[in-house]
């Protein structure tokens, strides 16, 4: 791939990369980096804490408002400097390079890496739906004790996880213009995937008795979780509530269900870390983020309505595995409904690896130009990507995939083997909306500090959407603090572990090759 064939921009030139990104293309990488396998499985915890077919569509509003004011107003950033990195840059400018640091370093320890880790392996356990032994104990290495909690081990399902990474990692070190051609096809297949599971649930699998237990009384309670507070010394302070308390019941189950659909409608902000690469960055990002959220979301809500009208509440609780979707099509297609549904969440996975892959080594270079991670990270290879950031994401992702949790029961002494990326993803999902909230914030902070500054589209009902979602975010980080207090904390712990790493960078005073 050469300059000449492909023409870059006078910005993009700057550093190498080449401007190929169209809208269209910059769309499928936020809907392809949005839509994984939660909004396949997420839906039976939500009605377990909101414990209503109508608390299971307002906890999806709830999400769809968050994440579109979110991205309208990312897209005012995104105009103001469409760069590499996204984000990041988006933090250094508004408050210090620190801040930048510590958005990258915890997208590289956990975020985008601990993601790709868990989709990878959706890929496969899925795929070990059509093909059993592709199994989680059929192993090739038994698990090895590393230490009292944790062990390291090689099924044949985390082999094709950690090959999954491999291969798209190779695709993605070729050029934009493969990964692209990757991002497109499968995001329009799973797109069209999604679309198909509701029409098929709304025209098809609809049968009265799912209707009338869902919608007769569409916010009758059924079996809400008690949620407890998540700390021995708050319980004193904090009272155990469910749905059924009251407003401030009502309130802690929203918010403790919001993890879940929060989770599985994030990563819609990766286009920004591509603005490098996009034709024409400065309206095609904030249209994009527009459009790519928008479009996820509408689909969100209606794949849920399409939940409530093929299975009683009740059954949508207790799908097996909480795999709902699979329950839905199974009322459709019997047995059968299954293996389709395996194939369906497989290319959507399959297309949320490739996303979240291409995307996420973009922030690493762009540290590495500002002396802040290894000087190779902020090279480009004659393809025109940052293959080293690839490999390094790609190798820590697969570290994550091979690395178990160990959990023994007192009780019996039997050991059972658990997922390390998922507990890293429990841990920042508080984290993340920290994040959000300060690069939202840091419009406020910009429209003061520069207000001469270009700003090609300006925040969409600023300053009222931006407050909304600080309030929303501030609201529901509070709830995570006092009834997921085991999980928010150590995320605040890994983002505040970057700090002694960052003044490690500053004191190195090495500078990334402008080459």
């Amino acid at each position: 791939m050469s300059q000449a064939a492909h023409p870059a921009t006078k910005a993009g030139a700057a550093t190498g990369f080449v401007r190929e990104l169209s809208l269209f293309d910059s769309t499928m990488i936020v809907v392809g980096s949005m839509i994984g396998s939660g909004i396949f499985i997420v839906a039976a915890d939500i009605t377990r804490q909101t414990g209503s077919a109508g608390g299971l569509l307002l906890a999806w509003v709830i999400t769809g408002f968050l994440t579109l004011a979110a991205a309208l107003s990312y897209g005012e950033l995104a105009a103001m400097m469409p760069h590499a990195g996204g984000q990041y840059v988006y933090l250094r400018e508004s408050y210090s390079p620190l801040w930048g640091f510590l958005y990258g370093w915890t997208l590289f320890l956990v975020i985008q890496t601990g993601t790709i880790a868990a989709v990878a392996v959706g890929f496969a356990r899925y795929l070990g739906v059509v093909a059993p032994q592709v199994s989680a104990t059929r192993w090739i290495i038994p698990p090895l004790r590393l230490s009292a909690r944790y062990a390291v081990s090689l099924s044949l399902q985390q082999l094709v996880g950690v090959a999954l990474i491999l291969l798209l990692t190779w695709v993605n070190m070729r050029g934009l213009h493969l990964g692209k051609i990757v991002q497109n096809t499968f995001t329009s297949a799973k797109t069209l995937a999604l679309a198909g599971l509701i029409l098929l649930g709304v025209f098809w699998g609809r049968n009265a008795a799912a209707v009338h237990a869902n919608f007769a009384s569409l916010w009758a309670l059924h079996s809400p979780n008690t949620i407890q507070p998540g700390a021995d010394f708050l319980r004193r302070f904090v009272p155990v509530v469910s749905a059924a308390s009251g407003a401030f019941g009502i309130a802690v189950a929203f918010g403790v269900a919001q993890v879940g659909s929060l989770f599985s409608a994030d990563a819609w902000n990766n286009i920004t870390f591509t603005a490098g690469e996009v034709k024409n960055p400065r309206r095609d990002v904030p249209l994009s983020l527009a459009a790519g959220t928008g479009i996820v979301i509408v689909l969100y809500v209606l794949a849920n309505l399409a939940y409530l009208l093929t299975l009683p509440i009740a059954q949508i609780q207790s799908a097996p595995d909480d795999r709902v979707a699979s329950a839905s099509l199974g009322v459709i297609f019997g047995g059968a409904g299954a293996a389709i549904m395996a194939l369906a969440i497989m290319v959507s996975t399959f297309g949320c690896a490739n996303g979240l892959i291409l995307a996420g080594s973009r922030v690493y270079y762009a540290m590495a130009r500002d002396n802040l991670f290894f000087r190779s990270i902020g090279r480009l290879n004659r393809h025109h990507v940052p293959s080293k950031g690839l490999v390094l994401q790609g190798a820590w992702a697969a570290f994550l995939v091979l690395m178990r949790t160990r959990t023994v029961n007192p009780a019996t002494g039997k050991v059972t083997y658990g997922n390390l990326y998922s507990d890293l993803l429990d841990y920042v999902v508080f984290a993340v909306l920290i994040f959000y909230v300060l690069t939202i914030a840091g419009l406020f902070r910009l429209r003061r500090s520069k207000p001469d500054a270009e700003r090609p589209y300006r925040a969409f009902g600023y300053p009222v959407v931006p407050v909304l979602y600080i309030a929303a975010a501030l609201v529901i980080m509070s709830v995570l603090l006092l009834y997921k207090t085991q999980t928010a904390w150590p995320g605040l712990v890994i983002v505040l572990c970057g700090v002694p790493v960052y003044w490690f960078w500053r004191s190195r005073g090495t500078g990334a090759s402008e080459s």
